[in-house]
């Protein structure tokens, strides 16, 4: 356990700490740590630390590429995520294909909550085209005052 700590604490730092890169960090660090359960479950013995390393770092990489996708927006995806996060009901799948980057995007709200403070928040699934494969994101993002979504995770 004490390696996948220091593996996933590293990838987070290889990957950056700048709020531009929030999702490149935590698609790492998700990644990761889904790559160390997986590596858990399929090596044994003295292998099985082997196995945990591997899908660790193989995780973080595959969570950082696909979140550095999320970081790289541009401001017509970010108009398009904040028209599907402010119109779009639970459930509703709003899609779009952005030209400059050859890119395209599946947002789906998943859910809807009001914080304690009366800001309103909605937790969504993105899935990412990149070169033919697929990968799925998730995120959450608060409504600001001025009415436009803020990504908070």
């Amino acid at each position: 356990m004490r390696y996948m700590f220091v593996l996933i604490l590293t990838a987070m730092l290889l990957a950056g700490c700048t709020a531009q890169q929030k999702h490149t960090v935590g698609g790492a660090a998700l990644g990761g740590i889904g790559g160390g359960v997986i590596g858990a479950q399929i090596g044994k013995g003295t292998g099985q630390t082997a196995a945990i390393i591997g899908g660790t770092l193989l995780g973080a990489a595959l969570g950082g590429y696909v979140g550095s996708y999320l970081d790289r927006m541009d401001e017509m995806d970010r108009r398009n995520l904040n028209q599907t996060l402010e119109t779009k009901p639970t459930g509703a799948t709003s899609q779009w294909r952005n030209p400059d980057t050859q890119t395209a995007y599946a947002v789906t709200p998943t859910q809807t909550y009001q914080k304690e403070t009366g800001r309103y928040c909605r937790e969504y699934t993105t899935e990412v085209q990149i070169g033919g494969e697929t990968e799925k994101a998730y995120g959450t993002a608060c409504r600001r005052d001025d009415g436009v979504w803020e990504i908070v995770n």
